[in-house]
């Protein structure tokens, strides 16, 4: 099995699954234009007519579009994607961390009968959907909506009106988001997103919330915005009809006794007899559940993953990524670090260390854009900023306990 690049690459796949990396980890748009640029009112009036012929009323057009003015900064957000390179352990310990923890016992904490309602009626383990929900969004923080993500109208008529590689994808989209008023799921103030119109707790372009959201809570809407109900429901339908979720299955485990690479299924009971164990000591829970092994990075963890993590892997097409949600949703929910350490890697962070890091960066000039201990593109680029500056290799823009040392000596 190939493993998936970590770096999110701007496809629609891409665009549907993660919101582009989330909405924790988009960096503070500047202002849309002031003006609206030659020839986009002609567009917007011939556009016009396409929207009224699929069904979008008058006054929805008018409330959305009739005073809109494209968010030019969106084509700068094309070209200057952030790219990271990153190993898998810094990439799981940037997603897994301490804040994400911490917060993510909060949420359950908060919502407890709506993971229970859930788990319910789809067989979502609460782990799974709290790590999707933490990486995606924040767990819904509304200072992510109000510092990170912009008015979705004005982003995708920018899009849809000049952006010509995927022009038919765009004006697809942005009617699509005009259904969504049309059906007073939302309202245009309302609708805000990444820059290319990823929208809510689930981050999820409007098309996805046309097609697979649901009305969780009853409320005669499917709403990305407001309570989690509906994100969190609809993620978990997506994750049975799509990725074929087994209720009642773990993901996976860490192993011992592994040798070799990635093979076929055959059951855990199976693993067992040829000497598999669970490297934390327990039994597997269900010894007739199927399990592939996978060994990311030799010498590092081995893994049993059954069915539950190609669903996750369905959200998005990245092992790096499932994994990460996955480990997530069990620190979540009490469980340990990977007892076997990747090659060359740190210990994550602690939300007070990654705070310190944040404050001394902005102090030594590198703007993280707060000190809230969440680690996103802002930060990111503030530490490779910084590697660069004080020679540091490689400047990957990963921020460990080197790069703290460092800071912690002055420049």
């Amino acid at each position: 099995m190939k493993q998936a690049d970590s770096r999110t690459a701007l496809t629609r796949r891409t665009l549907l699954r993660s919101g582009l990396l989330g909405a924790a980890t988009l960096a503070a748009h500047p202002l849309a234009a002031h003006a609206a640029p030659p020839g986009f009112d002609a567009w917007r009036d011939g556009f016009r007519a396409r929207a009224l012929a699929k069904g979008i009323s008058e006054a929805t057009w008018n409330r959305a579009m009739g005073r809109v003015e494209p968010d030019m900064s969106v084509f700068k957000e094309i070209k200057n994607q952030p790219e990271f390179s990153e190993q898998i352990w810094q990439y799981v310990n940037r997603r897994v961390s301490e804040w994400r923890i911490i917060a993510g016992k909060e949420a359950l904490k908060a919502n407890g009968p709506l993971f229970t309602r859930i788990e319910k009626d789809f067989g979502v383990e609460r782990g799974t959907l709290l790590a999707l929900w933490g990486v995606e969004s924040a767990f819904g923080d509304p200072l992510v909506q109000q510092n990170h993500m912009r008015p979705v109208f004005p982003s995708l008529a920018a899009l849809a009106w000049n952006e010509p590689r995927r022009k038919a994808y765009w004006e697809s989209e942005l009617i699509n988001a005009l259904k969504i008023v049309d059906r007073g799921w939302s309202t245009p103030d309302e609708m805000h997103g990444s820059w290319a119109g990823a929208m809510g707790h689930s981050q999820w372009m409007p098309e996805v919330w046309l097609n697979v959201g649901i009305d969780y809570d009853g409320d005669g809407k499917i709403s990305p915005f407001g309570k989690p109900d509906d994100a969190l429901g609809s993620t978990a339908k997506f994750l049975v009809n799509r990725g074929k979720y087994h209720r009642g299955e773990h993901w996976g485990y860490e192993v011992r006794g592994a040798s070799g690479g990635v093979s076929s299924s055959r059951s855990y009971a199976a693993w067992s007899s040829s000497g598999v164990t669970r490297a934390d000591g327990e039994a597997f829970a269900q010894p007739n559940a199927t399990a592939q092994m996978w060994i990311p990075v030799p010498g590092g963890p081995t893994f049993l993953l059954g069915p539950n993590f190609y669903a996750v892997k369905s959200y998005n097409p990245s092992m790096n990524y499932a994994l990460a949600i996955c480990h997530l949703g069990d620190r979540i929910l009490g469980a340990p670090p990977f007892i076997q350490p990747f090659p060359g890697s740190e210990r994550a962070l602690t939300l007070a260390e990654v705070q310190e890091m944040q404050t001394r960066l902005t102090k030594a000039g590198f703007d993280t854009g707060g000190n809230d201990g969440r680690v996103g593109n802002d930060t990111m680029k503030a530490i490779r900023d910084y590697q660069v500056k004080m020679g540091l290799q490689p400047a990957d823009g990963y921020g460990g306990l080197k790069v703290l040392a460092r800071l912690r000596q002055g420049s």
